[in-house]
C-alpha cells in the first residue's frame, strides 16, 4: 500500500475513538460501527477505520458527505480500500504499522469529521503508542463482566491516565443493530443501538 504524504492540520477537531476487545469478547466491529454511525450526520460523515479487516463493499444508499469523503480518500491514498455506507465511510488498512499509518493519514484527509477505528487488542497498545499522529480522543471496550474484570480494570486505570474518555460495552449489540451499524444506518439511540448519553461520552469535541 503507498502512503500519500498528508500534512497534519493544527486547526483539527473532531474526535477520533479506539475500539477494541477485552479478552474473549466478541462484537468489537458492530459496536464500532454503532459508535461511527452515532457519530455522523447528513453533512458531516464519520470514517470508520477497520484495522487488519476486509475490504469494505459500497453500500447500495450512501450520503453525498460520505461518497465525497471515499473520494478524498482514494485521491490521497490511491490503495486505499474505501467505501461510503450510509452516512459513514468505511477504510480497511492492514494491521500493521504501515496500515496504522494509513490510518493516521486518513484521519486528517477527513477534515474535522469524527474518526472511529476497530483494532483487536493485541493493537491496541500499538494504536495508542505507535507514534504516529493518530491523536486518539476516547476509547470503546467491549468487555464481558465479570470474567473480563480484572483486565478490564488494568485497562481503564492506564486509559485513565492518559486523560482519554472511556466507556465499556458490558453487552453485544444485537445482530439486527450491528447489521445496520455496518450499512451506516443506525443513528444514536435505536433500538439495539447505543444510547445517545453512551455516544456522546465518548464523541466530545476535544479541547
Amino acid at each position: 500500500m503507498t502512503t500519500a504524504t498528508i500534512f497534519v492540520n493544527p486547526l483539527k477537531t473532531g474526535p477520533t475513538v479506539v475500539v477494541a476487545a477485552v479478552g474473549e469478547a466478541e462484537g468489537s466491529r458492530g459496536a464500532a460501527a454503532a459508535l461511527a454511525c452515532a457519530g455522523a450526520d447528513v453533512d458531516l460523515p464519520t470514517l470508520l477505520v477497520d484495522i487488519g479487516g476486509r475490504a469494505p463493499r459500497p453500500a447500495l444508499l450512501a450520503s453525498a458527505a460520505a461518497q465525497k469523503l471515499e473520494e478524498r480518500l482514494r485521491a490521497h491514498l490511491p490503495d486505499a480500500r474505501a467505501a461510503a455506507r450510509g452516512q459513514v465511510c468505511h477504510l480497511a488498512v492492514p494491521a500493521e504499522e504501515e496500515g496504522i499509518e494509513v490510518a493516521a493519514a486518513a484521519t486528517d484527509i477527513a477534515r474535522g469529521a469524527p474518526t472511529v477505528l476497530h483494532v483487536s487488542p493485541a493493537l491496541l497498545q500499538e494504536t495508542l503508542e505507535g507514534g504516529v499522529d493518530l491523536r486518539p480522543t476516547g476509547v470503546l471496550l467491549r468487555a464481558d463482566l465479570p470474567v473480563d474484570r480484572p483486565l478490564l480494570s488494568l485497562a481503564v486505570r492506564d486509559l485513565l491516565l492518559r486523560d482519554l474518555a472511556v466507556a465499556v460495552l458490558k453487552q453485544r449489540l444485537s445482530w439486527v443493530a450491528e447489521r445496520r451499524a455496518l450499512f451506516g444506518a443506525l443513528p444514536a439511540g435505536a433500538p439495539g443501538g447505543l444510547s445517545e448519553r453512551f455516544a456522546a461520552r465518548l464523541l466530545r469535541t476535544p479541547r
